[in-house]
């Protein structure tokens, strides 16, 4: 088992708990062409919470219960940078926790 999978996981539920904090997880689904969109992130039919939400999360936990490969990188933080640029101060811890995400998954502490 991948030696990261314990620490990453704690690191999802985090991410997910300050969504629900921040206000920002929702209890509905967006519609499945929103969910299949092919652009990064989904840009051009969710707001970056929600990828985050629906997709990313989802994903992540899927590949830790599976014993599947993790990737090795991840660049999350910068995008959301650059979403909530204008709420920064908002998303502070946010943005903070998936910065410690990316350091987790390219193994750099």
């Amino acid at each position: 088992m991948d030696a990261r999978v314990p620490v990453l996981a704690a690191q999802l539920l985090l991410i997910e708990r300050e969504l629900r904090t921040l206000g920002w997880w929702q209890a509905q689904p967006p519609n499945d062409q929103a969910l299949s969109s092919q652009q990064p992130f989904c840009v051009d039919t969710l707001a970056f919470e929600q990828w985050l939400q629906w997709i990313f999360l989802p994903r992540m936990k899927q590949l830790i219960e599976a014993g599947a490969a993790l990737p090795g990188v991840s660049g999350i933080q910068p995008m959301a940078e650059q979403v909530y640029g204008g709420e920064a101060a908002k998303a502070r811890v946010l943005i903070k926790l998936l910065g410690e995400f990316d350091q987790l998954l390219s193994g750099a502490t």
